[in-house]
């Protein structure tokens, strides 16, 4: 048992073989499937050709606008090539591993904070491009880069929460401002449409009065607009004005009573009272004596 499984060997289909004959490297790799070797003669080292995950630790970093992060990352990588994988570094992974640490402190230390929160997709590239050139002599192709998480010092997150919170507090107040000039667009329109309409005015001051009387209030109190008021200053124009007459002889002149007295105090006056006549001088002085 111990002999057949130092002769044959057995392949699976995602690793292959690389074959070394007396120290010397064949130069195909082998697999998959199943494999003939001498013993003491040939040995086999296998290789994955799966894709590999490597975890990049924390590093620290400082961006081009002098700012202290710690930022970790993942690499997915795989091989390409066996041979030169096994005989190109001593452990391609661990190789990889700091291959991508590096790169990822030197490209960061490029780019200031806001440009790596914005546009994060672009560092991924660019690192993705640059472990890819150091690791293209050991047979491994990066598949992947991604930056994982920024830790930011606690300080600068209480800075941007202020930061933010004005931006929101901008907003709101410009928003509500611009409410409140298509309010006062509206007002002035529908103040124009009263103003033409004297009747809506009423009916606005009743509904209002409607509305408020649904209260359980048991005190109202109601300004009555000026408006309202303009009905009882000039009368009615289908009444005919009253005829001047003359009083006194020859020689006096007529005048009428409306020209004495204001249409007011006309209107303030009892219904049977008479109507006030104009004297003339004689007759002033004659009631004088």
């Amino acid at each position: 048992m111990v002999l057949a499984r130092s002769v044959f060997a057995v392949i699976p289909e995602y690793q292959r073989a690389v074959v070394f004959r007396f120290g010397r490297v064949q130069s195909e790799p082998r697999g998959p499937g199943f494999m003939f070797r001498f013993p003491w003669i040939n040995k086999i080292v296998r290789v994955n050709l799966r894709v590999e995950v490597v975890d990049i630790p924390s590093q620290s970093v400082i961006t081009k606008d002098n700012v202290t992060i710690a930022v970790d990352a993942v690499v997915y990588f795989q091989v390409v090539d066996p041979v030169r994988a096994v005989i190109g570094v001593d452990n391609f992974r661990f190789a990889s591993q700091r291959i991508a640490m590096t790169s990822l402190r030197s490209i960061i230390g490029r780019y200031e904070l806001d440009s790596l929160l914005a546009h994060r997709e672009d560092v991924n590239g660019e690192l993705r491009t640059t472990i890819a050139r150091s690791t293209a002599e050991w047979g491994v192709e990066v598949r992947q880069v991604e930056i994982r998480d920024v830790t930011l010092p606690p300080e600068l997150l209480r800075a941007m929460a202020r930061q933010a919170e004005a931006e929101r507090e901008r907003r709101a107040k410009i928003i509500a401002a611009s409410g409140e000039l298509q309010a006062s667009q509206e007002l002035s329109e529908a103040a124009d449409r009263m103003a033409a309409s004297p009747g809506a005015m009423q009916l606005r001051t009743l509904q209002t009065l409607a509305e408020v009387a649904t209260g359980k209030s048991s005190t109202l109190i109601f300004p009555i607009p000026i408006e309202l008021l303009s009905m009882f200053k000039n009368p009615p124009a289908d009444i005919p004005a009253e005829q001047p007459r003359s009083v006194g002889g020859q020689g006096h002149s007529s005048v009428a009573p409306n020209e004495l007295v204001p249409p007011e105090a006309a209107a303030l006056q009892p219904p049977d009272s008479p109507t006030p006549v104009a004297l003339t001088a004689d007759e002033t002085s004659a009631s004088g004596r």
